[in-house]
């Protein structure tokens, strides 16, 4: 990590196709496993839900855990 990057979790405001910070940090967690995700990682995300996504795995099980709770 850069000695210059802020440490600890940070807030954004996830829009499209970019997200914008609200809150410095190094990382945002995973909305489905809690794992951080470094900022200069992030590639998934949900505009509509506002969170952030390790993976496209963890963007399939969302999806599952939203349509299953819409039944």
């Amino acid at each position: 990590m850069n000695r210059m990057e802020p440490a600890g979790e940070a807030k954004l405001k996830y829009g499209t196709p970019d997200f914008q910070v609200v809150r410095s940090g190094s990382f945002v967690r995973c909305a489905v496993t809690g794992d951080p995700i470094p900022l200069d990682l992030l590639k998934y995300w949900s505009v509509e839900r506002q969170e952030a996504y390790r993976d496209a795995d963890a963007v399939f099980e969302r999806e599952k855990q939203v349509r299953a709770a819409g039944r």
